[in-house]
């Protein structure tokens, strides 16, 4: 890859001004400059949840349960402590909110603007390339893409808003109340927050089940997957979604990836839960199809329910796990490894057991660099979650499957449990909060990071091929 250099001799001048300081600090450390940002606006939050008429009983909460909430809400992950509908007042709620909103907004930003940043530091043939894939949007134009970004986020909110008014409407709710709940669950599904304003869970609105409730679950299956996709994968799509081929290689992948992950993760939880009288099985058969695909919607990094989770067998949350630590697409407000980092791996293993050089798909051969970044965003996320999950088994007295879910469901900021998040102890809580914000930000100033620090030597070593396997 070439690599844009000043001249020999030549000095970059030194940034001045705010916004210099934070292209400078972008240039310079994407990943620091990335956590900076969300801890500070993590300690915002978490001072406005400390105030005591942010509870319900107008008390402080305490300070580990506010940074928790903080953290889980900017970082649009959805575990919680408490419940939120009866612990916060509507001043604690309207906070988590718009912190769910800040946070899927900043991730989408944040994203982004690394993706523009690693381009403009490409040479000329691979401009070229980023710059047909993202059409959308004219690289370098920080201003255009804010704007588009923000407009796109609250439009899609403001839709899925409009469609669930109504049906909290003829639940008997005032028109206050109704649109509150509909704002909140638009809000919350397409930042895949998961994070709900009834207590308990998601309401029963009517006298079926509540996974039968195609009226409340189908938006929040529909923002969920959106808001995995990704922001330049939803411009595509709006601009060229009548011509697949046009979408460019990055939104094939994506979409493909998703789609295909939704419909086996469904099949599986079907296959699984199907006879389960605790889960599925108490529902009828329309109904169990419905819960089937909203629960593996949800992995996606949507963090809802519709069934009891603590109730699925262990071989359900084991592949609930894997889809969980797949996640969604990049620069979306999903986490996880990402859908591309794992299609990458798939089709390098396709390569390799075909004796092929290169890996190829959909008519495009992958560059060596994004292999190379797909094994390390892939091995740092297991390195994470086996981290995680040695220092809870150590804090609490849980069980590893039980230990694994809830690690995993923090890393990747899905929000889903198996457990009383809120009875762990406060050492527990602090691992999950770390694990959250890790998840958010880790992956991508990651691979912003290492493509940002690949050079060009004017020497290569010697090769030698050692024995793998």
């Amino acid at each position: 890859m070439d690599v844009e250099r000043p001249p020999v001799g030549v000095v970059r001048p030194r940034a001045h001004g705010v916004k210099g300081r934070l292209a400078e600090a972008a240039r310079r450390s994407p990943a620091r400059l990335a956590v900076v940002v969300f801890v500070a606006v993590i300690a915002v939050f978490a001072a406005l949840l400390s105030l005591p008429f942010a509870t319900a009983s107008g008390t402080r909460a305490p300070f580990v349960d506010a940074v928790f909430t903080a953290v889980s809400a900017v970082c649009v992950t959805g575990l919680t402590v408490v419940d939120t509908a009866t612990y916060w007042s509507h001043f604690g709620e309207a906070v988590i909110l718009l912190g769910i909103f800040v946070g899927g907004f900043g991730v989408l930003v944040l994203a982004s603007l690394l993706g523009l940043l690693v381009s403009r530091h490409l040479g000329l043939t691979q401009r070229l390339v980023a710059a047909n894939e993202t059409k959308a949007l004219r690289l370098g134009d920080v201003a255009l893409l804010v704007r588009t970004v923000f407009l796109t986020s609250v439009t899609v909110s403001g839709v899925l808003t409009a469609v669930l008014l109504p049906r909290f409407l003829t639940a008997g709710e005032s028109f206050g109340e109704a649109l509150w709940h509909a704002l909140f669950y638009g809000v919350s599904s397409f930042n895949n927050a998961g994070f709900v304003s009834h207590e308990g869970g998601l309401p029963q609105l009517g006298d079926g089940p509540v996974a039968g409730d195609w009226w409340l679950c189908g938006p929040l299956v529909v923002g969920v997957l959106l808001g995995s996709l990704g922001f330049p994968v939803v411009l595509v799509l709006r601009d060229r979604w009548r011509s697949p081929r046009r979408w460019g290689l990055h939104a094939q992948m994506t979409v493909t990836g998703v789609v295909a992950l939704f419909v086996v993760g469904a099949v599986l939880v079907a296959a699984m839960e199907w006879r389960n009288p605790a889960t599925l099985g108490a529902l009828d058969g329309v109904d169990r199809l419905q819960a089937a695909l909203f629960a593996s919607a949800m992995t996606r990094s949507g963090g809802f329910s519709t069934v009891d989770v603590s109730e699925m067998s262990t071989a359900t949350w084991l592949v609930q796990d894997a889809l969980m630590f797949v996640g969604g697409g990049s620069a979306s407000t999903a986490g996880g490894i990402r859908v591309t980092t794992l299609f990458v791996l798939l089709l390098a293993v396709v390569a390799e057991a075909r004796g092929n050089r290169d890996a190829e798909v959909f008519g495009r051969r992958l560059p060596q660099s994004s292999l190379r970044l797909a094994v390390a965003v892939g091995l740092v996320g297991t390195t994470t979650v086996l981290v995680g999950t040695a220092s809870l088994l150590a804090l609490t007295d849980e069980t590893l499957d039980v230990v694994l879910f809830e690690v995993i469901s923090a890393f990747a900021t899905v929000g889903l449990s198996v457990t009383d998040t809120g009875a762990l102890g406060d050492g527990a809580k602090w691992v999950l909060s770390v694990l959250m914000l890790v998840g958010r930000t880790g992956t991508m100033t990651l691979a912003a990071a290492l493509a940002l620090r690949e050079s060009s030597r004017l020497y290569r070593l010697p090769e030698e091929r050692p024995i793998v396997g």
